[in-house]
């Protein structure tokens, strides 16, 4: 059977399993719909939790990034890796014991101010938009390749998807569906990454092939062969990196804070029956995304080798044209390869310098690492199935945190405090689908690599929601003024920095022009600064937050009960 058969086979009937399972979960209540009624299991939550947060930026970018950047590429390892830590041992116990299953809500109430909470409101909907373009021009890069349809029509199908089941089931049919979708997502991950492993070094577990020698007899190390084809070809050294350690540090703790602030990743600690039950779903989270995560760096090792052999020959003096590998030809088509064949020879080389003649995309690194090791038909489409699993899930749950701020948030807390259950509801639906229709507009042209995209919504989640929720923990002093002040100017600040060097002067974007050399990825770090500092000058200006504020903050840090959040 043929690759695209088998795709639309398996990708399809994920389709039925992910509609189904939304079917029957479907809301009937805004409890439903904004935390899945609260009575999720921990194991579950944990699956629905990973497979929430390990998007297409994880599945199918990452491991293209590190890949390609060899040693560089380990901050978005480090920093995502890092933040989740964080976000289950820092904040999410006191999250749910607090009882709000928003952030916008958190900040409003915590900051007793309907203006933090409407700041808070704008701050959660740029950040999920930024979000959410990656995970949209993910599902377009699936489909271009296997359902072999443009990038545009493949964005358009993943909206149909996504606002069925979205729209559908809120929460509690994203919950459900996001456990399907771990399960096809990791699966998808790890088969192919296993059966490379044992092709290139014989180990079965491909994290501890990484460190292994290869295969083929020769004693040489996996990663001292990329090493030397990296030099040889131009590239730098495969293992050591060239960006300067502060913009390291900067990406690293951006992506590490922004993962703690991200809104749709918090409420999810809010589906389960009480605050214990957090903690437990919060580890089962970190052991589930822990499989994608140590494997990622084993398998953009082996994608790198087999790439560039399969391109340059295994004498690297370049392919015929004439033997063009059928991955090459089928890429090609899609738009996220090209060839230019510089020299004449009639022959396809692949280098660092003067000498190349291929544009490859990262993103496609693997989704194509299958074909390049010549796998079988039904592993290139099992891939495309997981790969489509990790970008819907987490447009769901970042498209759903978007609907519940403009219902909940906006409209019920706001400006329609006697609004219905059941308009509530429609307008959470309605919010939903307009919101669909943007992030799919901005799939289609995105401002850049589905990690890169990805890491400024983590740099902006950094400098506006971090501190605040930070602070609202563990500084009960904390006033409103400090609060508002604090996210505007970290949101300003950041947003101002990304779209001067991405989109206002691009030809600007290099370290020397970077203020300290940190780069539009890693000003998250620089922005949470900002928010922090002009949080506390404003906040020493200002009255302390009322003394009944003070108290609760207390009791949420040394509850003496099990309190509102365990009362489902």
């Amino acid at each position: 059977m043929s690759v695209q058969i088998l795709t639309f086979l398996i990708v399809g009937a994920s389709f039925l399993l992910y509609i189904g399972i939304a079917i029957w979960a479907r809301a009937g209540s805004t409890t439903d719909f904004y935390v899945a009624g609260g009575g999720v299991p921990p194991v579950l939550n944990g699956m629905a939790t990973a497979a929430d947060w390990m998007s297409a930026a994880s599945f199918i970018s990452m491991a293209g990034l590190i890949s390609f950047m060899g040693y560089d590429g380990a901050v978005y390892l480090m920093g995502w890796t890092g933040g989740y830590v964080l976000l289950a041992l820092c904040l999410a116990p006191y999250l749910r014991k607090f009882g709000k299953f928003t952030v916008p809500d958190f900040i409003g109430d915590r900051y007793y101010s309907q203006t933090a909470r409407t700041v808070a409101v704008v701050c959660a909907i740029i950040v999920c938009f930024t979000y959410v373009i990656g995970q949209m021009r993910g599902v377009g890069v699936v489909f271009s390749r296997f359902l072999e349809v443009d990038i545009t029509t493949g964005v358009i199908i993943g909206m149909g998807i996504v606002f069925f089941y979205t729209v559908l089931g809120g929460m509690k049919g994203i919950t459900y569906t996001q456990v399907a979708q771990f399960c096809v997502l990791i699966f998808a991950y790890l088969v192919p990454a296993v059966f490379i492993s044992m092709m290139v070094t014989g180990h079965i577990l491909p994290m501890t092939g990484f460190g292994a020698t290869l295969a083929d007899g020769s004693g040489v190390h996996l990663l001292d062969k990329l090493d030397g084809l990296s030099t040889s070809l131009g590239f730098n050294e495969y293992t050591s990196g060239s960006k300067s350690m502060i913009d390291v540090f900067a990406i690293t703790f951006a992506l590490m804070v922004g993962t703690a602030g991200l809104p749709h990743v918090i409420v999810r600690f809010f589906t389960v029956p009480k605050v214990a039950d957090a903690r437990k779903s919060a580890g089962w989270a970190l052991a589930f995304i822990a499989l994608l995560y140590t494997t990622a760096p084993a398998l953009a090792a082996f994608a790198r080798v087999n790439m560039i052999e399969t391109i340059n020959g295994v004498e690297q003096t370049g392919t015929p044209l004439s033997e063009t590998p059928g991955w090459i030809k089928t890429w090609k088509e899609t738009g996220l390869i090209s060839h230019e064949d510089k020299n004449g020879d009639g022959r396809m080389f692949y280098s660092g310098d003067e000498r190349n003649e291929m544009t490859i995309d990262r993103d496609i690194m693997v989704l194509a690492n299958p074909e390049i090791a010549g796998l079988p038909a039904w592993v290139i489409a099992l891939v495309a199935a997981g790969g489509v699993a990790a970008a819907l899930s987490t447009s769901a749950g970042l498209l759903l945190v978007i609907s519940t701020s403009v219902s909940h948030d906006l409209l019920k807390k706001t400006f329609a405090p006697n609004i219905s259950d059941k308009k509530e509801l429609l307008s959470a639906r309605i919010a939903a689908a307009v919101a669909i229709g943007i992030a799919g507009y901005f799939g289609v042209h995105p401002p850049g690599y589905v990690a890169a995209v990805v890491a400024f919504a983590f740099g902006l989640a950094a400098s506006s929601f971090f501190p605040v929720i930070i602070m609202g923990i563990f500084s009960k002093r904390m006033n409103n003024h400090g609060a508002v002040s604090g996210m505007i100017a970290g949101m300003v600040f950041t947003m101002t920095y990304i779209i001067y060097f991405k989109f206002v002067n691009p030809e600007l974007n290099t370290a020397d022009n970077w203020l300290f050399g940190i780069s539009p990825e890693g000003i998250g770090t620089i922005g949470m600064l900002v928010n922090f500092l002009v949080a506390f000058v404003v906040f020493k200006l200002t009255k302390e937050s009322p003394q009944e504020i003070q108290d609760l903050v207390e009791s949420i840090r040394f509850p003496k009960g099990a309190g509102e959040a365990s009362a489902h």
